[in-house]
């Protein structure tokens, strides 16, 4: 038997270390979270995406009540700028959520933004990475109020993904 580790470098950033323009992408997807619509999970997730053409896309997370026809923030971002610009890559996606869970009304929206990063569930990751096997990496950027994580790649999200289709 062999033991083998899988180690994914990420950077570990404030708001203030990063860019002009990565501040403006988690500024947006920041600001789709108020489109959400979460009728259910209370949980307002928001995505931007930057395409290669310096166009934004965003999106955000929409919940029904059979479940299955919800659709995340980063899939519907994604989906999106798929139909806008086909064959444009994708270089850049950030993501941020907020929710009243465990907030007293009338608590400032920008302090119901998870203190945490969140990741994109397996669905929205699998379908980033064709994506990026397509067209080139995509960097990510995971919103908290605490810290924000950069991750290089989406496969670096998804250690030994399905990458042959």
């Amino acid at each position: 038997m062999k033991k083998l580790q899988i180690v994914t470098e990420i950077e570990e950033l404030t708001y203030d270390e990063l860019t002009a323009e990565d501040r403006g992408l988690i500024d947006r997807a920041k600001s789709m979270t108020r489109t959400s619509y979460v009728p259910y999970s209370h949980f307002h997730v928001g995505a931007a995406l930057l395409m290669a053409n310096g166009e934004i896309v965003t999106g955000s997370n929409q919940e029904n009540a059979a479940f299955s026809p919800t659709m995340c923030a980063e899939r519907n971002a994604a989906f999106q700028a798929g139909a806008l610009y086909p064959g444009v890559a994708m270089k850049k996606i950030a993501i941020a959520a907020w929710t009243m869970n465990g907030h007293e009304e009338g608590t400032p929206y920008e302090l119901c933004f998870q203190g945490q990063p969140i990741s994109p569930c397996g669905v929205c990751r699998q379908a980033l990475l064709e994506y990026e096997a397509a067209y080139g990496t995509i960097e990510v950027l995971l919103y908290g109020r605490e810290r924000i994580l950069r991750f290089p790649t989406v496969a670096s999200l998804l250690p030994y993904c399905f990458t042959e289709f």
